[in-house]
């Protein structure tokens, strides 16, 4: 059950990596280096084999953004002041840090780090106690992004993305970046104490102190859903948006959201909470609250996640698919698991380590469903661009299998 991945956060970089392997693995290269594309010099690792033992091999990039703009990359920090931290009350009003992306002229900033040293450490000593693993194996990933780069013209729809519980909002920086080179502009949130580290201006990085706690499923997505509304508050507020450059580049009259894991569960209460949001996207979240009968307001949603095995399917999305009452579709893609629509595949097969079981599919070709299917569903319900590739099964796409 998808439940079951969520609690147990096995959407963490290096899940299943022993200590014996993970002094093995060298540091990457930095930002702004040209390796090849998608992940190592040696190739994608084989269910089950070994991790490479040639340091000079391992060189991993995130795979190049399909559409034609250049990607800008810029970090906000927002401090909602009307809404105490659910999770830590002590710490005061909830902080957010968010990676705002958007498109960009290109050569015009310096590239952007995959994550920072705390929030890497974090996730790093979060999955493996006492490891060796150089905290560069993930500041040195390659992102297509850059700093500070200068925008282009243009009004952009907007598209808040929510990672997955335990998951840094780096998880799914592939298809944000992915996303903005299509001509949007994405909000890519941190949600604080729910993920392995989220580190804030003054350098401190906060641990995950929802992890491991007994806790109300409903109550995290709802918790969730108003992170997102809290972003988008600030980024469409006038006179004073948070963001420099959102009253130029952002069309407040399209919004998406979309999320993995619990952060594609938070969608349906942000959908029913929020109506500036007119579309969203689950992928591979059991959703913690239910679409309710009365529906959520005809908006489109697209479903995408991966097989249970056998005949089984995830009971929320059962009871949820028939009370959505506007456009929407079901997608199971076949050989992936709970986090073959994140970055972290792509992440496991450069430093050559085995994928999970029941994983036949590359990780480059899960990444090109995802990003190619969550696109032409932002284009379709935001940029109204007609998208035969929902009319049903192709040839092209024989993992992707529709329900009805």
């Amino acid at each position: 059950m998808r439940r079951l991945r969520v609690t147990a956060g096995a959407a963490a970089l290096l899940l299943a990596l022993p200590l014996s392997v993970a002094a093995a693995v060298p540091a990457l290269a930095a930002p702004g280096t040209a390796p090849s594309p998608v992940a190592s010099t040696a190739g994608p690792a084989a269910p089950g084999s070994a991790p490479t033992s040639d340091p000079a091999a391992v060189r991993i990039e995130l795979p190049r953004p399909t559409g034609p703009y250049a990607v800008g990359q810029e970090v906000l920090h927002l401090v909602d002041e009307d809404r105490p931290d659910p999770w830590v009350p002590s710490a005061g009003p909830r902080q957010l840090m968010v990676s705002m992306y958007y498109p960009a002229r290109a050569g015009t900033g310096t590239p952007a780090p995959y994550m920072t040293a705390g929030a890497a450490r974090g996730l790093l000593d979060f999955r493996l106690p006492g490891n060796t693993v150089p905290t560069e194996t993930l500041t040195g990933v390659r992102t297509w992004s850059e700093t500070g780069a200068r925008p282009q013209g243009g009004h952009y729809p907007l598209v808040v993305l929510s990672p997955g519980f335990v998951d840094p909002r780096t998880a799914i920086t592939g298809l944000a970046e992915d996303l903005t080179s299509r001509g949007y502009v994405v909000a890519l949130v941190d949600h604080t104490y729910e993920n392995t580290g989220t580190t804030f201006p003054d350098g401190r990085t906060v641990p995950c102190v929802m992890c491991g706690q007994p806790k109300d499923w409903s109550k995290v997505d709802e918790s969730r859903a108003k992170d997102v509304s809290f972003v988008i508050d600030r980024l469409t507020s006038r006179p004073h948006p948070a963001w420099r450059y959102a009253a130029r580049m952002i069309d407040r009259n399209r919004i998406g959201m979309a999320g993995h894991s619990a952060g594609g569960a938070a969608a349906v209460p942000a959908l029913l909470s929020d109506d500036r949001i007119r579309a969203g996207v689950d992928l591979d979240g059991t959703m913690d609250v239910l679409v309710p009968a009365s529906g959520i307001g005809g908006k489109p949603f697209l479903m995408m996640g991966h097989p249970l095995g056998g005949d089984d399917e995830d009971s929320s999305w059962v009871k949820s698919w028939p009370n959505l009452d506007g456009w929407k579709r079901w997608l199971t893609v076949d050989g992936t698991d709970h986090h073959s629509f994140t970055d972290f595949p792509v992440l496991i097969d450069g430093l050559g380590l085995p994928r999970g079981p029941g994983v036949t599919i590359a990780s480059g070709r899960a990444v090109e469903l995802t990003r190619r299917y969550v696109g032409a569903f932002f284009d379709l319900q935001l940029k109204g661009v007609e998208q035969p590739l929902f009319d049903g099964p192709t040839a092209a796409d024989p993992e992707v299998r529709f329900h009805s």
